[in-house]
Formats: C-alpha cells, structure tokens, sequence
C-alpha cells in the first residue's frame, strides 16, 4: 500500500509538471523494469546488481563504460519503464533538464543556470568534486629517492601514513620525528602535506617507546612486519605472542593502531596462500586475545581477508586497499613475459580475489580504505635478475582508484573510500581541502626521470580517464 502510493504522488509530480511522454496509469500500473531495457542509450545491465521493482528507486550515478570517449551518466531518483525503454526523473521538488552538472561528491548535486523545468535525460558528468584524500599505507623512501616522489603524492593527498622500513628501520619516537623532518624538507615550499609516522616493530621494542610515540603527537601508528616478508623486513618480528605482547597491551592503553602486513614467511607455504594461513594463525589468535587492539590489515589481497575484516567489529580492525590489488590479477605478471612492474608483496591473486576486493570497496563498508601502498624503485632495481617487489602508483593513484569506482558502476561511493573511511578509523578529523576530479584523458608517463635513474609508474603509457586538480 505504502509502494502504491509512492507511484501515485511520483505519477502526479509527473504529470503536474508537464511530463507527457509517461502517462499516470503508465507509471501505476504498468511501470516496471526490465532487464534489457535502454536508459537514454545506457544498457540496463549495468543494473544488474539492483533488485526488479515495478517502479525503481535507483543509485545516483551509473556509468556505461563502453561509451567513447567518456561514459554517460545517468543522475536520476526514478526510473520509470514501458515496453522496452524507460524514462528517468531527477526528483528534487522540480523536475532539472539536462545540462552540465558542475558538482558532485560530499555536496548535493549543482546544476549550471541552463537547467530549466523540463524533462530530464542523461547527462554527461564532466566533473567531481570530493574532500581531499589521504593516503593510509605510504612508502617514502629517503635521500634522493625521497625528493624525486615526495612531491607527487603531496600533490594529491592531504595526509599520509608513512612506512617505516627503511635503512636502518625507523624502530623510536627520535627516528620518526628526524624521518619526518627529512620529508617536510623534500616537500614543495607550499605544500601543505602531513606525513603522519609509523614505528617499525621489533621482538626488541619497549613499551615505554609506544608512550614516547602517543606523546610526540608525530607517531600515529606501529608497523609489524614478519621477518621476511617484504622489502627490508629481515628486523621485523619473530615472537609476536611473546616477546611483542607487552608492547601490544601498552598500543590498546594508548589506543595506537596495530598496521599489519598480514603474511606468514614459512618458506614451505605457497605463495598465494600466506595471507589466507596468516588470518588464521596469526590475526584471528590476536583479536581474540585483544580485542580491544585496533587493527589495520594492510593491502588486503584475498576474499578471505575480505571476509575477515567484514566479521571484525567495527572500529576496530579496518583494512587499506590498493590500487594494484583492484585492478589487476596475477595474469598481470606473465602476459606477454615476466612483467617486474606489477611485481609486488602481497603478490597479485586470482581473479575471484580482485572481484571480491572490488565488490567490499564499492560497498559503501566503512572498514575499507584508501592505501597506495606506493613502493618506488629504480628501474635497474625492478627490471633485473632479482627485482625488487613494489609498485608505484602515487602519481596516478587517484585516476585509478576514480577508475574502479567508475566501472564499478559506485563512483558515488569513491569519496568514503578515499577521504572518510581512513580518518574515522583513526580518530582524526576529515580534510577541509577539497579536490576535483575531472574527466579528461590522462596519459601515464612512460617514465619519471631523475638524475639517479628512473621510476616506471603503474599502467606506464596507458591513458586514464580521471584527472585530479586541487581546488
């Protein structure tokens, strides 16, 4: 009865408006949606994800990722369908004709002056604005390596975790302030990006150190990396329920986020399954043991994390996602010969992995958020006869993620992901700043040159088709 007569006041707004290519008995009595029904010209397949309803309350933004050379957006409330087409509505008090929408994001939807009282249609998202990301999982490096990246992800992102396995690794509160010192001077003199430090965990950390940390108002989390698993990794931890404990029931008193690189390093255990043994043998013992730790399961790589973080409370474990882990599968290291560019730890998986790590980021979920995990090397170092596992991604990191979201047919959701979900999680107020992303083409270079040598970008010499400037 409620549904009936929601048709019937949509069906009378319609027709008071002047409407007249639905009629009021079409939209009460024949409206309904069908499977191959046109949108204005976009596929209802993209739909596909929404239940049959016979008349149908849609998502804001859909995208047809076929269409050349940018997709067509739908910005509709309503869909209304006869035979094999449908019509849509913007409903908002007024009916809003098509026209150049000119914001969208943590704003209500803005439309230019030429909007007028008419039958709307498709529009073409030109443009969105949304609050300036952060970026959660972010490799640095230092010396000249330092300088050459630094300045492209303070170009993007407000603020950003920085990892601490350097040489040697950042194990004290005096290292992490001399790190932090080091960063703010390879940025530009206007830049206005915070890197928020970490503490490398050790079977030899003390508690007394993670005090220091939380009263230096510099350290905002601690890193455990098992011995071997990743790039200098070989001080990371061997007794984590022994010797680390300690130091973990003094992170929950001081409310300090554990950030895990979720990988067992038996050399016996295939590669593809050590984040799947570590959730079971290392993680779900943690949690039970201190539940009230805050954990982040860092560039999650399986359903299986997926599945995890999704049965954790919230608030308490979250997970960062990469763009690497979204967008390509393990194929993406062999097409066309060894590939080292998309070599990285946690090696890519299966493609029911990526599906499942796509689908629990566009979700709307509040426990995924945005981690590049940008890992910088030169090139002589990635291409040669034991290349070193990273990707990086932080140039073109906000076009990917746009990328993702977009196909996904959820950039409405892009903005949780990339700018809300990470600070709520820590506790940390979400960025004034905003930042525009605008559907442009962007070439990926081929290489970035510095005088050491150079960096190859993730999705080298590819065109992207989200441009982000700062507002």
């Amino acid at each position: 009865m409620k549904q009936r007569s929601l048709f019937s006041i949509l069906c009378f707004v319609l027709v008071s408006f002047g409407v007249d290519s639905v009629s009021a008995q079409t939209c009460s009595d024949n409206g309904y949606f069908r499977p191959n029904a046109t949108v204005a010209g976009i596929s209802s397949r993209l739909l596909s994800d929404l239940r049959y309803r016979r008349f149908l309350p849609v998502a804001t933004v859909f995208s047809h990722p076929s269409a050349s050379p940018s997709p067509a957006f739908l910005i509709s409330k309503y869909l209304c369908c006869k035979g094999e087409s449908c019509t849509a509505f913007v409903m908002n008090k007024t009916l809003v004709s098509p026209c150049s929408v000119v914001g969208f994001g943590s704003q209500k939807l803005k439309f230019d002056k030429s909007c007028k009282k008419v039958k709307p249609r498709a529009v073409r998202m030109e443009q969105l604005t949304i609050t300036q990301p952060d970026d959660w999982h972010l490799h640095l490096r230092d010396g000249d390596l330092l300088h050459a990246v630094a300045p492209h992800s303070a170009s993007h992102f407000r603020r950003a975790i920085v990892m601490p396995n350097l040489k040697p690794p950042v194990t004290s509160t005096a290292a992490a302030i001399t790190y932090r010192e080091s960063i703010m001077k390879a940025l530009p003199a206007e830049s206005s990006f915070d890197p928020l430090m970490t503490l490398y965990l050790t079977d030899k950390t003390h508690p007394d150190e993670i005090k220091l940390a939380r009263e230096s108002g510099v350290v905002y989390a601690v890193k455990l990396y098992p011995a071997g698993a990743t790039t200098n990794s070989q001080d990371g931890v061997t007794d984590l329920f022994g010797k680390c404990l300690p130091v973990l029931e003094e992170m929950v008193k001081q409310n300090m986020p554990l950030l895990v690189h979720g990988e067992v390093t038996d050399p016996s255990i295939d590669v593809f399954d050590r984040e799947k043994i570590f959730i079971e043998t290392v993680l779900k013992p943690l949690i039970q043991r201190l539940p009230q730790l805050k954990v982040v399961m860092e560039h999650i790589t399986t359903m299986d994390a997926v599945n995890f973080v999704e049965s954790c409370k919230e608030g308490f474990v979250g997970a960062t996602v990469t763009p690497q882990h979204l967008l390509l599968n393990r194929n993406a290291l062999f097409q066309g010969g060894l590939q080292p560019h998309n070599y990285c730890l946690p090696v890519l998986k299966r493609e029911i992995h990526r599906e499942a790590i796509v689908k629990a980021v566009t979700s709307g979920s509040k426990k995924f958020f945005l981690g590049t995990d940008s890992a910088p090397h030169e090139r002589r170092r990635k291409e040669s006869s034991c290349g070193c596992a990273g990707i990086y991604s932080a140039p073109v990191a906000l076009s990917l993620y746009a990328k993702v979201f977009d196909e996904a047919g959820a950039i409405d959701k892009l903005e949780a992901f990339t700018s809300f979900n990470g600070p709520d999680f820590y506790g940390l107020p979400r960025n004034s700043s905003k930042i525009t992303l605008k559907k442009a083409p962007l070439k990926v270079p081929e290489a970035f040159s510095f005088s050491f040598g150079e960096i190859i970008p993730m999705f080298a010499g590819e065109t992207l088709q989200w441009q982000p400037s700062s507002e």
